[in-house]
């Protein structure tokens, strides 16, 4: 159980990936996201995800290039949009999103969505990458079990990691089931419910018992369920309380409860019902 904040999860191959990450969607490009991901490697994080269509991949690479943190001991992922889709589109999008990152490889690369007929090639691109060492490590994101059995049905890799809306309100038991079984690292997006934490009162209830902020108390749960997460903030004192979970640990029947508070609850997008 992770104790610390330089705490990670091993992938199917060997690559070392933190419990917990700044996500940076919604950071403007430019001095907000640089500043944020500065305050977050300054704070001990040391995984940053941001994606091409976050459109802040330079301001991310530029806090990179100016921290004092060694290149290899950050972990950095970023996403292929779903207009770049395609084998030959995909590893150009892949080059344009290292150049603006400044970077010589990427430590994860993800698939952003499931575009149908697309996504079987991007895979294979993915794949080109990762042995050419590109990429230390590759995935998905927003994949449902259907998602993944088709990928994994005729690629010679296997996703590492799986990135998808996950909190309270939508725990993915089946989709986490399936995740650990073909040990892929399971990753939630939006673990905060967009802000909606705050108002769930069974949070609120166990935020008082552990003395402990809300969001602490769901990030808590995340990293208990073994599922990485990647709070976004760019305010510092929240990127600093986001991190300090490590000191206390949830129940078993803490962690029921919150389980509890399902109701297959999307804030984003539908996986298997997008058009963008």
């Amino acid at each position: 159980m992770a104790k610390h904040i330089s705490d990670y999860t091993v992938l199917n191959n060997g690559v070392k990936m933190p419990w917990l990450g700044l996500g940076v969607w919604k950071a403007k490009e430019g001095e907000e996201v640089t500043n944020a991901v500065a305050s977050a490697i300054k704070a001990g994080y040391r995984s940053i995800d941001t994606a091409a269509v976050y459109g802040n991949e330079i301001g991310v690479g530029k806090a990179i290039q100016e921290s004092d943190v060694p290149r290899e001991e950050l972990f950095i992922t970023t996403k292929l949009w779903n207009g770049s889709q395609g084998y030959e589109s995909a590893l150009a999008a892949f080059e344009e999103s290292r150049k603006k990152l400044g970077l010589e490889y990427v430590d994860l690369y993800l698939i952003h969505w499931p575009v149908k007929g697309k996504y079987k090639e991007s895979w294979k691109a993915l794949e080109k990458l990762y042995k050419e060492g590109w990429v230390r490590a590759i995935g998905v994101s927003n994949f449902q079990v259907h998602h993944l059995q088709d990928v994994m049905e005729d690629s010679e890799i296997t996703p590492m990691v799986n990135q998808v809306e996950f909190h309270p309100y939508l725990t993915q038991k089946e989709l986490l089931r399936f995740c650990k079984v073909n040990k892929i690292q399971m990753e939630a997006w939006s673990p905060l419910m967009q802000g909606e934490v705050v108002k769930e009162p069974t949070v609120l209830e166990l935020a008082e018992k552990y003395n402990k902020t809300p969001a602490q108390i769901v990030l808590r749960w995340d990293l208990q369920h073994e599922v990485v997460t990647i709070p976004k903030s760019v305010k510092e004192h929240r990127i600093i309380e986001n991190a300090n979970i490590f000191d206390f640990e949830l129940s078993a029947e803490d962690m029921e409860k919150l389980d509890s508070l399902n109701k297959n609850h999307r804030f984003g997008p539908d996986p298997d019902n997008f058009d963008f």
